[in-house]
């Protein structure tokens, strides 16, 4: 029918799930598939339950891939998680060695993690003027040489006790428990950003500070809790890490922080802040997991692994614009 501005208005609804699908999750979900079908071409041994028994030490980087994801959502980023997971192992290991008991040396583990996120976020909070990149890039050299100060170059330190640490590593039937914790934690981030005030002044922030300022949301309090958060999800990381390789050194997390920038930008949320959803960096994450194990089963060379890996995150950035191109090629 047409209004009162003599445009036409449909009056036939959206095909909600035409747009689900062809949105950039359901493209995800499309290409998760294919990789599944893939994997199970390429290898004979890519199975469920060898897939499950293979996640552990790959579902650890999923843990920063949540808060992460919230980070790039302000339109700022984080690249000392690495460090910061290498430093909580590091001190879970000496704690616990120190005849501290699990579940105490657990808890400062991910204390120690928190304290370095919240050192980046207050940082940024009272020198908001200094970029994101070149403030973590510095605590990242900082976090990791205490790590190496204390282990000495090279070295590395293991847990006397290890009941704990294979406690935490157990599993129901054949999912492992740190699963069930990836999931968990993925429906509340997931929640939070989509549902909540939190998820709400994240995309505000990233779309534009100084409106969000004035509009009333406390811009330095939403910042430092993000980087906290990520802190405190480091040390989550780094106790799983040592409960699945059983010690920690002076490379632990090395270039995790990468890893979950790429599954993050991979699942959609844009690096330029206020663009983006959870679920699709959760797809993301889980592509990369099963290609690298799918791959590994081959015995392909790790380093044409991350080559692949970067060529899909390429393509995930420049197909929006590709796509954004021709439509405005089709109006023409």
């Amino acid at each position: 029918m047409a209004g009162k501005s003599g445009r036409t208005i449909s009056a036939t609804p959206e095909n909600v799930w035409k747009k689900q699908i062809f949105s950039w999750e359901g493209i995800l979900v499309v290409i998760f598939l294919a990789v599944i079908v893939l994997c199970k071409l390429l290898s004979p041994n890519y199975t469920f339950v060898n897939v499950l028994r293979e996640m552990p030490k790959y579902l650890t980087e999923i843990f920063l891939l949540f808060p992460m994801a919230y980070i790039l959502m302000l339109g700022e980023i984080d690249i000392s998680v690495g460090s910061i997971v290498c430093l909580s192992a590091t001190a879970g290991c000496l704690i616990s060695n120190a005849g501290v008991p699990f579940g105490a040396a657990a808890v400062l583990t991910l204390l120690v993690g928190a304290a370095c996120g919240a050192v980046n976020g207050l940082i940024l909070v009272k020198f908001p003027e200094l970029p994101s990149m070149i403030i973590t890039l510095g605590t990242q050299i900082v976090f990791r040489g205490i790590a190496e100060i204390v282990l000495g170059s090279g070295g590395s330190v293991s847990p006397t006790n290890m009941d704990g640490y294979r406690m935490i590593a157990g599993k129901i039937g054949p999912f492992p428990y740190i699963f069930f914790l990836v999931i968990i934690s993925a429906v509340i981030f997931a929640v939070v950003s989509a549902k909540m005030k939190y998820g709400r002044s994240l995309y505000a922030i990233g779309s534009n500070r100084r409106t969000a300022f004035y509009s009333g949301i406390r811009v330095n309090k939403v910042i430092f809790i993000a980087y906290t958060l990520m802190g405190l999800f480091a040390g989550i990381a780094g106790l799983f890490l040592t409960s699945a390789t059983y010690a920690a050194n002076t490379t632990t997390g090395k270039g995790f922080e990468m890893d979950a920038i790429a599954m993050a930008v991979f699942g959609g949320i844009a690096t330029t802040g206020g663009k983006g959803r959870m679920v699709g960096g959760v797809i993301s994450a889980f592509i990369i997991i099963c290609l690298r194990i799918g791959l590994g089963q081959i015995n392909m060379n790790s380093q044409l692994i991350l080559v692949i890996i970067g060529i899909l995150l390429i393509c995930a950035v420049l197909l929006p614009n590709i796509t954004g191109s021709l439509r405005l090629k089709k109006r023409d």
